[in-house]
């Protein structure tokens, strides 16, 4: 087989197609860009799980003048329900499962709340009184936080207790259904890109339909008609996907890292490893795909 040949015939085909294949460099960019913002976003989900988990605290909230009757008829805790909580945090039975815990008292929490609702106008109105005295607690294993649970719900003095892991379960179904969107609109994105090198190729092959009869008159196998026109394919998409390779690494570096990184210091997020580690296989499945779509277009036309 001529190199030669194939190498001037895959050019003459981009020249000869070039407001195509720039179409298809575009789509294929897209696609493979929504591709690679996707998988990195499934990993910094991943990263931030375990990031966050290990660091979710167990809440006992202790009842105060304000609770529930239904769960604190005695009203708010007292010095000795306190005391008998702060027995059972540091008994033998739990100890195995507390890596550390402490008391927060109203004058604390008050202080807190006021830091976090700074500015807000709520904060004028609560008084230390109205906030729960808190037991905040750290687990060896924050997967065992079911046994605090149970251990004091119900428990004399407790107005509820709460597995901080339950408010970032809520953040992590947004951010996992944001990707699940991100995913769904590539694969639309990435089925269009086959569509158009399919329409690509078939031109392609329509505009030298006489080479192609020559071709086949003197008996040129398929395999050695096809091959051009299925590296046409793969051309382009390459380049697409080269960009969408660059796109993503761009993202994570200057959007990423240079700023949501720098805003959000108290979180962990993906690095520029985690962005090259997606560039070769966004390249991979641009090439795998424009060969299977553009061997599919070329097949079905010669058969014609």
């Amino acid at each position: 087989m001529r190199a030669g040949f194939i190498f001037k015939e895959i050019i003459q085909g981009l020249k000869r197609n070039a407001s195509m294949v720039v179409s298809v460099v575009l789509v294929t960019f897209i696609s493979l860009t929504f591709v690679g913002t996707a998988s990195l976003l499934q990993l910094q989900i991943g990263q931030m799980k375990n990031y966050w988990y290990d660091r979710a605290q167990v809440a006992v909230y202790m009842c105060t003048d304000v609770s529930p009757s239904d769960t604190c008829p005695q009203g708010g805790a007292s010095a000795d329900l306190i005391a008998a909580v702060e027995q059972r945090l540091g008994s033998p039975t739990l100890q195995p499962y507390i890596e550390k815990f402490y008391f927060e008292n109203h004058d604390q929490a008050y202080k807190t709340f006021q830091d976090q609702f700074e500015g807000n106008a709520v904060a004028k109105y609560v008084t230390p009184e109205q906030l729960n005295e808190t037991f905040w607690i750290n687990l060896k294993d924050a997967t065992k936080s079911q046994i605090i649970t149970e251990s004091f719900s119900g428990v004399a003095g407790v107005e509820e207790v709460r597995d901080q892991r339950t408010y970032l379960d809520q953040i992590f179904s947004i951010l996992n259904a944001a990707s699940i969107a991100a995913i769904a609109i590539a694969s639309l994105m990435l089925v269009s890109a086959a569509l158009l090198i399919s329409t690509t190729i078939r031109l392609s092959a329509f505009s030298r339909r006489r080479e192609l009869g020559i071709m086949r008159l003197v008996g040129a196998s398929n395999f050695y008609i096809q091959l051009p026109f299925i590296l046409e394919g793969v051309v382009a998409a390459t380049i697409g996907s080269v960009l969408a390779g660059g796109a993503v690494v761009a993202i994570v570096q200057f959007f990423v890292q240079g700023y949501l990184a720098q805003q959000l210091p108290f979180t962990s997020f993906v690095g520029l490893a985690d962005g090259l580690l997606v560039v070769p296989i966004l390249i991979g499945a641009g090439m795998l795909l424009a060969a299977a779509a553009s061997g599919l277009a070329i097949r079905r036309y010669l058969k014609i």
